[in-house]
């Protein structure tokens, strides 16, 4: 990294900062070393950097630690710059984080995203454990993600699954073909946008506002999992400049998106608007009166924050479920005929599907969970920092310390889910149906006091979705080749291929004008 610069004065001196650093960091981490000695690590650390060379390269990082864990065993540890990371991967130690170990692990370290496009860390995901984030987690389980609110805003998910079944339906001129996962963007990031401000975009519209505020939202997600030298070495964090200078772009278009639809609601509160349908916005504007600080955040900024948080993982999460669940059909045409006879036998073909039915709808809830078993919305928990020193594993873990757990390794894991790299829905109908989180080999939404808040919300309009297509049409794939399942990069590893689906109607046409 020396050799970006050209001038020799400037190089030596860099030179100089690292020898410096390297010294300053045997001894800060001398001590941790000495304590956690025992935890098994992978050999080739790196003066200063540690194992960080490790982690480069194309390779998905989860796959790269899933390869360390089946060397090193279930936890092991690297250490990256002047921090050591500790990863888990089996049920018994991800228990120990979870449950005994929860509010010593429940604080984020503070990293290069939370502060630049996070709003310092207002951000719900990457707030640090303390009163703002204890009080605006109960905000936003309590009065967002209640059962009441979501069935109150459950008519949004009706008309905007109906959307797009009528425009799948081309008014019954038969056989089309589609690319099913762009309309799923479409439809997960219309019902979330609905929720939370009242905004929507038609199928196919790419240049208004939201859709560009939607392109931000995904290439922050990509953004959001580029590793950083600054975010473990942070006195080298100039080397970051070409992605903090990117973040810091997103940043400002995307809050400009936020405020200005916040000034919207503000406005159409001042004058007593009282036919607007209440969103997400709005019912944060009622709960935090203004001039409210909470911890150095004013309300304007924690309601863009919760704003851009829920948006940001609410939205492409869900899309990306859906488009592997379908995926996942299209190589199994088997379960897929299996799961339109549940529909049909349950429900019948001479009415739609509803939410209500989803709860006699087994196997297609366990398409849907083994789904997230291969492909969870996020293969690594976010990172957790440790409070206190802890015990984890039985190994000592200092505080300071951070930890990953390797979702993608834990449900892959051999010894847990036989043949672990097929899709077989039908273990969650026999020996994995009771599997819950408290056993700890399950978790595709994490675990915790730092789970994914909107859990419910998120099941909800995958079942419903996947219900309605797999109702309403024959889908087959538009060549007799598998599809290819690579994952790409990114927090949530979206399908690197598009997914073209031909899909043809098979019910009687006077349902879909009913719509």
């Amino acid at each position: 990294m020396i050799f970006l610069f050209s001038t020799l004065q400037f190089s030596l001196f860099s030179l100089a900062l690292v020898i410096a650093g390297y010294i300053f960091l045997g001894k800060k981490l001398s001590k941790s070393e000495i304590d956690s000695s025992t935890i098994p690590e992978p050999l080739g650390a790196l003066p200063l950097f540690g194992h960080l060379h490790l982690l480069r390269g194309k390779e998905l990082i989860c796959k790269k630690l899933a390869a360390m864990s089946e060397k090193h065993g279930p936890i092991f540890s690297l250490k990256l710059g002047f921090y050591r990371l500790v990863v888990a991967s089996d049920p018994k130690t991800v228990k120990d984080c979870f449950t005994t170990n929860d509010l010593a692990l429940a604080t984020r370290p503070n990293i290069a995203f939370g502060r630049y496009v996070g709003y310092n860390n207002a951000i719900l995901a990457l707030a640090p454990y303390g009163d703002y984030w204890r009080e605006l987690r109960k905000i936003v389980t309590v009065h967002l993600f209640s059962n009441q609110s979501l069935e109150m805003l459950g008519h949004i998910r009706s008309s905007e699954v109906n959307a797009l079944i009528k425009h799948l339906y081309k008014g019954g001129s038969g056989t089309s073909m589609v690319k099913i996962d762009l309309l799923f963007e479409f439809l997960t990031f219309n019902i979330i946008l609905r929720k939370m401000v009242g905004k929507r975009i038609g199928f196919g519209e790419v240049k208004s506002e939201e859709w560009r505020y939607k392109e931000a939202l995904k290439h922050s997600v990509y953004l959001a999992a580029v590793p950083m030298i600054g975010d473990v070495l942070p006195w080298l964090g100039w080397l970051d400049f070409a992605k903090i200078s990117q973040m810091k772009r997103l940043f400002k278009e995307l809050d400009s998106v936020i405020t200005k639809w916040l000034k919207e609601h503000l406005k159409r509160r001042s004058i007593n608007e009282k036919d607007q349908e209440k969103t997400i916005m709005d019912l944060l504007l009622d709960i935090l009166p203004e001039g409210i600080v909470i911890c150095g955040h004013v309300r304007d900024v924690i309601v863009k924050a919760t704003i851009l948080v829920l948006t940001l993982t609410g939205s492409d999460s869900t899309s990306n479920t859906l488009t592997w669940a379908v995926s996942l059909l299209l190589n199994n045409p088997a379960a897929l005929k299996a799961a339109q006879e549940e529909i049909d036998n349950c429900v019948g073909k001479g009415r739609w599907v509803e939410e209500s039915d989803i709860q006699n709808l087994k196997y297609l809830q366990a398409i849907v969970k083994e789904t997230h078993r291969l492909y969870p919305p996020a293969p690594l928990t976010g990172i957790r920092e440790a409070r206190e020193d802890c015990f984890v594993g039985g190994y000592r873990v200092e505080k300071g310390t951070r930890l990953l757990v390797n979702i993608w390794k834990l449900h892959r894991d051999p010894k847990i889910w036989p043949d672990p790299k097929a899709f077989k829905p039908e273990r969650f109908m026999e020996e994995k149906s009771q599997c819950e989180k408290s056993d700890f080999e399950y978790i595709p939404f994490s675990s915790g006091r730092r789970s994914c808040p909107g859990i419910n919300l998120g099941l909800r309009v995958v079942h419903f979705v996947l219900a309605r297509l797999l109702q309403g049409f024959e889908l087959r794939k538009v060549s007799g080749e598998p599809l290819d399942m690579a994952e790409g990069p990114g927090l949530d590893l979206p399908k690197i291929k598009p997914v073209e689906v031909v899909v043809t109607p098979r019910l009687d046409p006077e349902l879909y004008s009913l719509l």
